[in-house]
């Protein structure tokens, strides 16, 4: 993947060049055809995904086995922050709803590059902080919607 390739990718816009080069490093192109599971809850997580094309389903177990979508992502969108924080385990399934081309990256390698470089550490801590408050937001707002629907208003 290159410099420039990833500089224009929404998540990454705007950071440094220098931090962009070090992301190059841990970044290839990667294919899901539909009805590809691209993550299992509670399995090891050490990747995401930038998505490029595509839609993904974002699932969570539930008690009876079966699974429940909580959020769906298209071009633009990032896959997955559970490499970031320990355990490294996904907190959630996904799984493409049509083929999917994305940016996928090497979590473990990022984690390396944030540890030798704080301020890349900073700077991806804070994108995904940002993604996460607005997954958080929008989740809040399906489950009133829920709850009026349930109250029947």
């Amino acid at each position: 993947m290159t410099v420039a390739g990833l500089g224009r990718e929404p998540f990454l816009r705007g950071m440094r060049g220098a931090d962009l080069a070090r992301l190059a490093t841990a970044a290839r192109a990667a294919r899901f055809p539909e009805g590809r599971r691209i993550l299992t809850e509670s399995a090891p997580a050490e990747r995401f995904w930038l998505i490029r094309s595509g839609v993904v389903a974002v699932d969570l177990r539930l008690p009876d086995g079966g699974t429940t979508v909580v959020d769906t992502l298209g071009p633009g969108a990032v896959l997955g922050w559970s490499w970031m924080l320990r355990p490294h385990e996904w907190r959630f399934g996904a799984v493409a709803r049509t083929p999917v081309e994305a940016v996928e990256f090497d979590g473990r390698l990022v984690r390396a590059l944030c540890a030798m470089d704080p301020s890349l550490g900073y700077e991806l801590t804070r994108r995904f902080a940002e993604v996460m408050a607005e997954r958080l937001h929008a989740a809040r707002l399906r489950l009133i919607e829920a709850s009026l629907r349930g109250a029947g208003r």
